[in-house]
């Protein structure tokens, strides 16, 4: 069963990348977020308390002064800067709303606190001054700082060694649990499927009905049944009909036999007139027809249920065609109707699995259609050709013809009955008809269009023998 696997794949398949997409999709939203909260370079507090470092100067007259720039910049975001000098550690100068709760001295420990934490709840930042340290303390829960960033040398390291490390586990849980969640179903799926392939070959299913998908598995056993009894009836039709045609042909044989022996002897007496024997011949003609119509009912009917044996050999198809195109030119035919072998002197053989008998019936079949159909009379043309698969025999003439609406219902009407309204020249597609279920016995098709002399064409395509 290839289904079952194709679907066990498809189901991992639409996991894996639903997962893979999905961590995707995180990580992009997650590097937005982090790129729309961080502040650029210019606006991070890091770069403002080193600009609020340079921009404090001191004179002797106004003591230590903040340029208005950095200062206006410090007011609109409600920052509160100090100036701790390096001498006394004491705060020299300070924003007017700092804090009141904010220390005046501080020990070297807290100074190198304040760099890379936090002072009363408010989050610091420093920055360089020749006399000392700019102190910047922004609001609170208006940064998150990392007071104690140590890492281990080798986690950094390898880093995106583990995070794929960690991606390939969270992958493989994540399937084993789809996998094992959705057993049940498979383990159902797996017999409909068997179930609807054995349907399409016409085979008895029983699928059991348990599981999740015991309903479809129902449904397919209704169907089965409804099938099995559509075949059983259907064969016993097929069987009845076969009976039937072969029971009224062999009860038509012996008072046909005894009509066109009588009517034959009528025919040559020379107590009728001239007149009657013209009927006789014509009683004598018309019986043939019918015999000729009971015997392909009976190949056409043995063909058709697979009765007919098949005595395949590989054989000439250039010499069985050959042997039919002179077996009518030997024959006392009508002069308006001529026979023209047209097949490449070059192709001495072409060989086919056939049954000789067969394919010699076919090939006269189509010679005898073109006759048939021509009544003012015609050229036959008679050739076999090859390609690296095939051999092509092909019977055209340039007579009559047909139009594209009735080579359109040759090649899709399966019995090819034809009926004319002038009785004494009744017609039947009976010989079309078993040319195309001999040629389908030898896996070949039959191909009916415009022949390339303006008449009637019929192509046999036959499977050549490889080597």
């Amino acid at each position: 069963m290839k289904s079952v696997p194709k679907l066990v794949r498809r189901f991992a398949g639409l996991l894996l990348l639903s997962s893979f997409l999905l961590l995707i999709l995180n990580f992009a939203g997650f590097a937005a977020l982090v790129a729309w909260q961080a502040p650029d370079t210019a606006s991070s507090p890091y770069s403002i308390a080193e600009e609020a470092g340079k921009a404090l100067t001191h004179s002797d007259q106004d003591g230590y002064v903040l340029s208005e720039e950095i200062a206006s910049r410090l007011a609109q975001n409600d920052v509160w800067a100090i100036f701790i000098s390096n001498d006394t550690l004491q705060v020299k100068w300070q924003t007017e709303n700092t804090p009141s709760a904010i220390p005046t001295s501080y020990t070297l420990p807290q100074i190198t606190s304040l760099a890379t934490g936090y002072l009363n709840g408010y989050p610091t930042y420093t920055g360089e001054h020749e006399d000392g340290i700019v102190v910047l303390g922004f609001p609170k829960n208006s940064f998150w700082k990392h007071t104690r960033a140590s890492w281990n040398y080798s986690l950094i390291a390898h880093l995106p060694q583990t995070a794929l490390i960690v991606l390939l586990a969270n992958i493989a849980v994540i399937l084993i649990i789809y996998v094992a969640s959705n057993m049940k179903i498979l383990k159902s799926v797996k017999p409909i499927t068997e179930g609807i392939q054995d349907l399409s070959a016409g085979a008895c299913v029983h699928v059991p009905e348990t599981g999740l998908l015991s309903e479809i598995s129902a449904r397919i056993n209704q169907t089965s049944d409804i099938l099995q009894k559509q075949q059983e009836e259907l064969r016993k039709k097929e069987t009845a009909r076969a009976n039937w045609i072969s029971g009224v042909s062999h009860d038509i044989r012996t008072p046909l036999s005894m009509i066109m022996g009588y009517a034959g002897q009528l025919e040559v007496s020379t107590s009728l007139t001239e007149t009657e024997q013209k009927k006789a011949a014509v009683i004598v003609k018309q019986s043939r027809r019918i015999k000729d119509l009971i015997s392909d009912l009976n190949l056409a009917s043995r063909l058709e249920y697979n009765m007919q044996p098949l005595m395949k050999k590989p054989e000439n198809a250039v010499a069985i065609v050959r042997q039919v195109a002179a077996d009518f030119i030997k024959m006392e035919t009508d002069d308006k109707f001529r026979i023209e072998w047209n097949t490449d002197d070059k192709l001495s053989a072409c060989t086919i699995e056939a049954d000789r008998g067969l394919m010699k019936r076919a090939v006269t079949n189509l010679i005898q259609n073109s006759i048939s159909h021509n009544e003012n009379g015609c050229t036959i043309f008679i050739s076999v050709t090859a390609d690296p698969e095939s051999c092509i025999i092909c019977v055209e003439d340039n007579g009559i013809g047909a139009s594209d609406e009735q080579i359109n219902r040759l090649g899709s009407t399966p019995h090819y009955m034809v009926c004319d309204s002038n009785t004494t020249k009744l017609r039947h597609g009976m010989g079309l008809l078993i040319v195309r279920q001999i040629t389908e016995a030898h896996h070949g098709k039959t191909v009916i269009g415009h022949s390339r002399y303006g008449g009637f064409s019929v192509k046999l395509v036959l499977p050549l023998i490889q080597g």
